[in-house]
């Protein structure tokens, strides 16, 4: 997707370039392999532009569009995407899921409360007021993830979004953008929220642009707010604000 000049924001810009610091600190970057980097970067960026103009317009694969989530029932779920449903949880059948979910470090973050680094529990989330959990499944019924609100407030119409993909073989598919559009919507138009944010750990390039398309906006960075296994990371924020 051709992205126009100078439209990423500001504070995108520093999240990624602080993160990006921080991973090749460890690699031993200098200033001079730092020059190198981007002169390949700017090398690529360029290539890619001139290919893109030789296409001539083809358009994309289905994998980097924007996901587009149709207009559902309010207080209705299952929701039907073009790809996978959405249906509700079921703590019998669905818990046993989650406990293999969480097993790798996709899974662990899923849960992993962004005040505290505290990792809940399945069972925790499900029985705490305010928490709102789909399943999300392929049109035969097999699930493959989650999403989830936490801490959805009545009073003040907002709620934090949760996406997880819990069958590797399955990530990378889109997925779960097109469960986060579907449960975006069912968050404005069923539960009634006016915001929904979101709180990640890692400055993901790809996690930042799925949330960017979806309409979420970087509100803020919370430097080295959390500290897991001995390693400080920064908090991300970022919201999406009813139209």
């Amino acid at each position: 997707m051709s992205v126009p000049h100078g439209s990423i924001p500001d504070v995108t810009i520093e999240t990624l370039s602080r993160n990006f610091y921080k991973e090749t600190a460890q690699y031993g970057f200098g200033p001079i392999d730092y020059v190198r980097f981007v002169n390949l970067l700017l090398d690529l960026s360029m290539a890619k532009e001139r290919g893109q103009a030789a296409r001539d317009g083809r358009p994309e694969d289905s994998a980097d569009a924007v996901v587009q989530a149709p207009t559902i029932n309010a207080g209705s779920l299952p929701l039907h995407g073009p790809r996978i449903v959405v249906r509700d949880f079921d703590r019998a059948r669905d818990i046993p899921l989650f406990e293999r979910w969480l097993a790798d470090e996709a899974g662990r973050q899923f849960l992993l409360s962004s005040v505290t680094a505290r990792r809940l529990t399945i069972r925790e989330v499900a029985e705490t007021a305010g928490s709102h959990i789909g399943i999300v499944t392929l049109p035969g019924g097999e699930p493959i993830g989650s999403v989830a609100y936490f801490d959805c407030d009545a009073t003040h119409r907002k709620a934090e979004l949760r996406k997880l993909i819990g069958e590797p073989a399955m990530r990378g598919k889109g997925y779960a953008r097109e469960a986060a559009a579907l449960w975006i919507q069912y968050g404005l138009q069923a539960l009634g929220l006016r915001k929904i944010y979101l709180n990640t750990l890692e400055t993901n390039i790809r996690n930042i642009r799925i949330n960017e398309e979806l309409g979420f906006r970087v509100e803020g960075i919370l430097h080295d707010e959390v500290c897991i296994d001995g390693t400080y990371h920064d908090v991300l924020r970022m919201g999406l604000l009813r139209e």
